[in-house]
């Protein structure tokens, strides 16, 4: 390999080719690609990047570099920004008096558990590849272009759904500010499909607006969200003392008990309360716009995961100290709360202090997801108009666009209650991913261990996890959850014994007491997608063979043509410097 001083020069050149060269094809030519399909799919699917190569060579296909500005207070305030507004005012009402009861805070503890996993797996791995991929940069350089793929259009659905909903939620919270009915707001068209009929135009405005101030800076997006979202700390502060000051504790226990719906009921509302956690990946998406991504990330990522779920667990539980479970409303369920107690004033005081915190939410949300679909787009998965970074404002300005526009037109018809499930599947199986794919770049790829070893560890662990899952999902004879359970801890505690782990001299940071972290990650995300429903997995099925379907026709064709024209003009231009490209690693 070169100097590292030739890198720079070489990857420069290689974005400029990139950019130059033309990419429109006939279709008389896209016809011939698709002949040569299961000849692309054997060389694409399984190729990686380097780390290197994602710092270096493919963030440059997007023109202009994101401008560095945040540091770590930054993104505290944008990991709780982009979880608060979610979790409690969008999930917290219909699990508790569905699945959870009053034991709901029981929920967020396991959920925040599982999300604190995820989240150490996240920050190493953003540790050492600091670009703004998230997800889809860790996995694509670890298990290839195709389940990075995967889980970078699942990552992208999430976003999209899950801001939509939010939008109609905001539309809720606002209405009871200001003493009118939750639906007051929205235009009810008869003919349409019930759950679709009800058009919601001011989540539009609001999506739209959000979406203009992104385009024009990332700074100035951050500050805004770090005014709101101390204002909304203050606001939990007060929803916690007047919960606890005004409710009773009997409301905990009657009617049914702290838990009405047993212990499953507190797992399935677990898995719903996921959703609220996943902000805190907005985060990590901000890598290239951190002064110093390897001490920042860590705090920022962590830090915002334990804060939020601290909050959570004693917002819920004043919810359910303040009202019996049975009496919660399942919209604007706060605001109801305290109207049910004769406090009209703060029920108007809620609804202001939660559209704030849900405007909040957005905020980074959308952050994020335009930054996925820019690193999407800079892999040649989706058009590479997507990708481009405006130089004046150093932000994915397209990408931003056609993502707000996609969720404002969701936002306009869908109800929330009929995406909650299909977020929390893709959330969890992304971070299911992550965590496998930790374990095997320190013990692999890092440790130069045969990947046979590993691999055959990964698939016992998920094959007793689902073994263990479903065993307590149908409830089986109880002895078999002991020997999953049993099973599970012996291999991993055999795996730490037989295979080393040798730590990088240059890392900043990784997770400690590995692999136990990644695989509890593993356990319990697993554990949470098995507590699902049904149509949840039917609704998943068809966006995994959609995403599939895409990749298959355009993903692989496109990338494929990339790859060939970068190394091909690159013998030609630079024959002295190609060595510096380093070659495609195939698992």
């Amino acid at each position: 390999m070169e100097s590292q001083k030739t890198l720079p020069f070489f990857t420069s050149s290689m974005a400029t080719i990139d950019q130059s060269t033309p990419t429109n094809v006939s279709f008389s030519g896209y016809l011939q690609s698709l002949s040569q399909t299961p000849h692309r799919l054997r060389k694409r699917m399984l190729a990686t990047w380097t780390p290197d190569q994602e710092l270096n060579q493919v963030r440059l296909r997007s023109g202009a570099d994101m401008m560095r500005k945040l540091k770590w207070y930054d993104l505290i305030a944008l990991g709780i920004g982009g979880m608060l507004g979610v979790g409690v005012f969008v999930t917290t009402g219909p699990v508790a008096l569905k699945l959870s009861g009053p034991s709901v805070f029981i929920s967020y503890i396991i959920a925040g558990v599982s999300a604190f996993l995820s989240s150490l797996c996240y920050t190493e791995f953003s540790v050492q590849i600091p670009v703004a991929g998230g997800a889809f940069s860790y996995l694509r350089v670890t298990f290839g272009e195709f389940v990075g793929y995967f889980a970078g259009a699942n990552i992208l659905m999430e976003y999209v759904l899950s801001n939509a909903a939010v939008a109609r939620t905001f539309t809720e919270y606002l209405c009871q500010a200001v003493g009118e009915n939750s639906n007051s707001w929205r235009v009810e068209v008869n003919g349409l499909v019930e759950g679709y009929n009800k058009l919601d135009f001011p989540a539009v405005a609001l999506i739209l607006l959000l979406t203009l101030c992104l385009c024009h800076s990332t700074k100035e997006s951050s500050v805004l969200n770090l005014v709101m979202t101390v204002f909304h700390v203050i606001f939990f502060g007060f929803i916690i003392i007047a919960g606890f000051y005004k409710g009773s504790v009997k409301n905990l226990v009657e009617p049914g008990g702290l838990a009405p719906f047993g212990v499953k009921g507190i797992f399935d509302g677990a898995a719903m309360v996921y959703f609220s956690y996943i902000g805190y990946d907005s985060v990590s998406t901000m890598a290239e716009e951190i002064q110093n991504p390897a001490k920042s990330l860590p705090v920022g990522i962590v830090g915002s995961v334990l804060i939020v779920t601290v909050l959570y667990c004693l917002v819920a539980l004043s919810l359910c100290v303040l009202v019996p479970y049975n009496m919660i409303d399942k919209e604007a369920s706060f605001s109801v709360a305290f109207q049910k107690i004769g406090w009209t004033w703060a029920s108007n005081v809620v609804g202001a202090g939660a559209s704030l915190g849900i405007v909040a939410s957005l905020l980074v949300a959308m952050l994020g997801q335009s930054r996925y679909l820019c690193v999407i787009g800079r892999a040649r998965l989706v058009p590479f108009w997507l990708a481009k970074v405006n130089p004046s404002t150093g932000t994915p300005l397209n990408a931003t666009l056609f993502l707000g526009l996609c969720t404002a037109s969701i936002a306009l018809f869908t109800e929330l209650s009929i995406i909650l499930e299909i977020i929390s599947i893709s959330t969890l199986l992304v971070f299911y991913l992550v965590a496998n794919a930790l374990i095997y770049r320190r013990y692999v790829i890092v440790s130069h261990n045969p990947p046979s070893q590993t691999l055959l560890f990964l698939f016992l662990l998920s094959s007793s996890s689902i073994g263990f899952s479903l065993s307590w999902k149908f409830e089986e004879q109880w002895w078999v959850l002991p020997v999953f359970g049993g099973f599970m801890i012996a291999i991993t505690a055999f795996f730490q014994y037989m295979v080393p782990s040798i730590r990088q001299t240059n890392e900043e940071w990784s997770v400690p007491f590995m692999p136990w972290p990644a695989v509890a990650s593993i356990f319990l995300n697993v554990f949470l997608v098995t507590t699902l429903k049904i149509p949840s997995f039917q609704r998943f099925g068809i966006w995994a063979c959609l995403i599939t379907l895409f990749y298959v026709l355009y993903g692989v064709h496109s990338t494929y043509r990339a790859e060939e024209m970068e190394v091909g003009v690159g013998e030609i231009s630079h024959p002295s410097i190609q060595q510096s490209k380093l070659d495609i690693q195939v698992l």
